[in-house]
């Protein structure tokens, strides 16, 4: 059966993560329905990454097996026809070599996070950033930062029910920014590491905020690592300002 690279953007808010649940919307029902309508005996895709209730993305990649060939152009086109109106839309399609896997091919992940300092809600963004009402220090947090990358144990910053059979993760990068918007500032945290743990972004940039808002020192974060304790981390923040948005391959199936 040949094999296909999918490149995924969607708005997660009015779905229950990536994966499939019973009774609950999914991004992975979403595709595969598309999917079926093209090729009734499909098997089920996996994707690079399982981003959880209210995530987005804008370079999440899946691969599938289907029955025929398909031109990559025309398998997206029929795609997005099918998906519509649900916020999903195949960016790209890639014919690619049986032993390629959307997940375990990998070699990097890519997230970011928007994080909005103003007191007026957000409007166009709503749903898509995190805002709270006061002010951040950029350099604060730029510091507390510092401490997270690299190699660690990262137990701190995981959740409870992360099911990785390991802690010690590397964190190639975390690079913030300051944007200025209406009335406010908004900060990107754009974060990249071969594989994450389990709420291991949220819990960062949850942590982080504190520091810009004075609630920690930047030193307080490199304690909180090294307690190797999920007591120990800040507030985990809420999903709807992260987004997955790329994944890396030794060779780009997309080139």
């Amino acid at each position: 059966m040949p094999r296909y690279a999918l490149k995924i953007e969607y708005d997660g808010s009015p779905f229950a993560g990536w994966q499939r649940q019973s009774g609950q919307p999914s991004v992975q029902e979403a595709v595969e329905t598309a999917l079926k309508k093209l090729d009734a005996a499909v098997p089920s895709i996996a994707a690079a990454g399982r981003t959880d209730t209210g995530v987005h993305a804008t370079g999440q990649v899946a691969h599938c097996d289907m029955a025929r060939d398909w031109d990559p152009f025309r398998l997206m086109e029929a795609l997005n026809h099918h998906l519509r109106p649900d916020p999903v839309a195949i960016l790209a399609v890639a014919r690619v070599t049986e032993d390629f896997h959307a997940r375990f091919s990998a070699v990097e992940r890519r997230y970011l996070f928007r994080l909005l300092s103003r007191r007026a809600p957000a409007t166009h963004d709503r749903g898509l950033v995190w805002r709270v009402p006061h002010p951040l220090d950029l350099a604060a947090m730029q510091a507390g930062a510092a401490h997270l990358v690299g190699r660690h144990d990262f137990t701190t910053f995981r959740a409870a029910q992360c099911q990785a059979v390991s802690p010690v993760k590397t964190l190639d990068e975390i690079a913030i920014t300051a944007h200025p918007v209406p009335q406010g500032t908004e900060f990107r945290f754009r974060l990249r590491a071969r594989s994450f743990l389990h709420n291991q972004v949220r819990s960062i940039v949850g942590t982080l905020e504190r520091v810009g808002a004075g609630g920690w020192t930047p030193e307080d974060v490199r304690t909180a690592l090294e307690a190797r304790d999920r007591a120990a981390c800040g507030p985990v923040c809420p999903p709807q300002g992260l987004y997955l948005t790329d994944v890396a391959y030794p060779a780009d199936p997309f080139a």
